[in-house]
């Protein structure tokens, strides 16, 4: 059996996923999650095969932090975004942080069943729309660089620093851990670093760190 578990904020997205597993009898439904946090401790605990992440959950960025925190578990699932929200900076990062694949809501039964079991072989997969969108969603990374590094360089030392973990997807705590400030403090500069690049959330800080060459 093909153990899956899935995380949206949604009761009507998740009765609807489990009604497509359970047409197929190689599959087991083995937890359910509405946010990243709990999604994290379901990875934990029930080991499944396949992960189904929601992106926009209790924040905009909760599935990609979420999909971090999984991939650095022992033994991690395969991990695939189930998202409405198609949005290439989305793709970019998830696909970044180890995603095996990226799927719509809108995705048909049979399709999404056929494509947890190849997750659950290993392999990756991608909502066709997506994937001929990433070929000009990575022109588009290409000539941004240079916009890019031109916006971080008003930036202190300090201010790279914290978009620089951002962009690894460290949420507050972690960057305070690493950096040795303490997390009202980091919430502060984060604050200011997000006016200062005029970002609107962190998943736009950290697309542009990664444009701006400050995530390897």
């Amino acid at each position: 059996m093909i153990k899956v578990m899935f995380a949206d904020d949604e009761e009507l997205v998740r009765s609807g996923l489990r009604a497509m597993m359970s047409v197929a009898p190689d599959i087991e439904v083995v937890g359910e999650a509405t946010d990243g946090r709990s999604a994290v401790e379901a990875a934990r605990r029930l080991q499944p095969d396949v992960a189904l992440l929601d992106i926009k959950m209790r924040a905009p960025d909760d599935g990609i932090r979420a999909l971090r925190a999984i991939q650095a578990l022992p033994t991690p699932p395969s991990v695939a975004m189930l998202t409405t929200f198609d949005v290439d900076s989305y793709v970019s990062l998830a696909l970044r942080f180890g995603a095996n694949g990226f799927l719509l809501k809108d995705i048909e039964p049979a399709v999404l069943v056929r494509a947890v079991r190849d997750l659950s072989r290993g392999g990756a997969v991608l909502d066709p729309s997506v994937a001929a969108r990433m070929v000009n969603a990575h022109r588009t990374e290409q000539q941004a660089a240079a916009p890019a590094r031109k916006q971080l360089a008003s930036l202190s030392d300090r201010e790279r620093e914290v978009v620089g973990l951002i962009g690894q997807g460290l949420s507050n705590a972690e960057i305070g851990g690493a950096l040795h400030l303490s997390e009202a403090t980091v919430k502060g500069y984060v604050s200011a670093v997000l006016s200062k690049i005029g970002a609107a959330n962190r998943v736009q800080a950290a697309l542009l760190a990664y444009r701006g060459g400050l995530v390897d």
